[in-house]
């Protein structure tokens, strides 16, 4: 059942394209506003403070991302990285001092342009880590030629290969491990005994549709699942088909193009009564400029909420974002997930040191990590699930939006059902 107890505890302007939205968190009586944490001083969590020192030799990363081709789960990642980094050596003294540089390297279309990067980073003596963003082409092929010497350090990991990487880490969790909590969600909260889901056919993004399918499923929901093209715009086919009109919930399992498309075709179908409970890639600028504000519907996500200053956690990131010139950001999901990334792993260089730094330090520090995490969950487990051993999250939170931007906080972190199987 939803909540609408509780009143307005602050509010955000945010700037979506050519669409201004003034938001607000309504909690609900008896749910935690900062079940995310939370981290509230960077100083502190990550153990720095002042300028970097740009004398003193660079600490480099390796940044890996999926962009500029047709598969955009999440190019947004890219500019996260570069504002963190930003930030931190700006404002957190980079890592003991020394500025940290990112390394950067995409994949677009191709599998084998894995390759390309994976040998560049395993060649660079200067990376000890590698930030791996939405890696949705190449995966297979970078992992090959990276090798298993060199940890990756992920937001939310998006397909199998990545889950099962053994020197992996998913800070934020993996397909499974945060999408997993739907069908929690849509049996406690929602009483649902029937869902819908769509999904645009593009690599992790159809994957995390089975996912949604296994884990609604494992909490006694019937599903019936549809996928559409990438190109599609009209969608009220795929959602009769998948049986929208009469579902007790529907699940969109879309990049942002995607959401305006099944808003609009919901619109038509007369659904707009029914719950539809997306993952946060809809809560988009692109998404509010193609409807003229963020679809009204619930939003699950394995961070904190960009939007949500009643979680305590956020208001240092959006001072962060304002400090390095990008507040805009702020409504971006893998902006979000790639600060997190970035302060966790200063955090834990700077607890090893640079004159001590090698690969297998830092993958001994972060796999006994176990939170709180920066803009992500209360506690991490790495290594938990060991079908899935890269997956340190399985928590996910959920919030309704309103319209106006007003969202009401539907729950605190959620983990999947008892007898949903991790990587199965």
């Amino acid at each position: 059942m939803r909540s609408a107890a509780g009143t307005p505890l602050r509010r955000l302007a945010i700037v979506f394209g050519a669409v201004a939205v003034a938001l607000a968190i309504t909690v609900p009586i008896g749910l935690s506003a900062g079940s995310a944490g939370p981290v509230t001083n960077y100083n502190v969590y990550v153990g720095g403070k002042g300028k970097a020192n740009p004398r003193l030799a660079p600490v480099v990363v390796g940044a890996i991302n999926t962009q500029g081709g047709q598969v955009l789960v999440g190019p947004g990642w890219t500019q996260g990285v570069r504002t963190a980094i930003q930030y931190v050596n700006r404002y957190l003294g980079g890592v003991q001092g020394h500025p940290l540089v990112a390394s950067y390297c995409f994949t677009t279309s191709a599998e084998e342009e894995g390759t390309k990067c994976g040998q560049r980073f395993a060649n660079d003596k200067r990376i000890k880590v590698v930030e791996f963003g939405a890696v949705a082409v190449g995966n297979q092929s970078f992992y090959a030629a990276l090798g298993n010497r060199k940890p990756t350090v992920g937001g939310v990991e998006l397909l199998p290969v990545d889950a099962a990487r053994k020197t992996g880490f998913a800070l934020f969790g993996t397909n499974d491990s945060v999408l997993g909590p739907w069908g929690t969600f849509g049996k406690t909260k929602l009483n649902a005994k029937t869902a819908a889901v769509v999904y645009m056919n593009v690599p992790g993004i159809s994957y995390g549709a089975q996912v949604e399918k296994a884990a609604l499923e494992a909490a006694g929901i019937k599903v019936q699942m549809v996928g559409f093209d990438a190109n599609a715009t009209d969608l009220t086919g795929p959602l009769t088909a998948a049986g929208a009109q009469n579902a007790d919930m529907i699940v969109p399992q879309t990049p942002a193009n995607g959401c305006v498309a099944v808003a609009k075709a919901l619109a038509q179908l007369g659904k707009s009564s029914t719950p539809v409970v997306s993952n946060p890639l809809c809560l988009s600028g692109e998404v509010a400029a193609g409807l003229g504000d963020l679809a009204k519907w619930d939003y699950g996500i394995a961070s904190s909420l960009g939007f949500d200053t009643s979680d305590p956690a956020v208001p240092p990131f959006l001072k962060g974002l304002k400090a390095v010139g990008q507040p805009k950001l702020a409504a971006d999901a893998w902006v979000i997930v790639a600060w997190g990334q970035v302060l966790t792993t200063v955090k834990l260089m700077n607890k090893i040191g640079v004159k001590n730094l090698t690969s297998q330090r830092f993958m001994n520090a972060i796999r006994n990590f176990k939170g709180p995490q920066a803009l992500g969950a209360p506690s991490l487990n790495c290594g938990k699930y060991p079908a899935e051993p890269a997956a340190c999250n399985d928590q996910t939170q959920f919030f309704q939006y309103h319209g106006a931007g007003k969202f009401t906080r539907l729950t605190g972190f959620l983990r999947p059902p008892p007898t949903f199987k991790l990587g199965g």
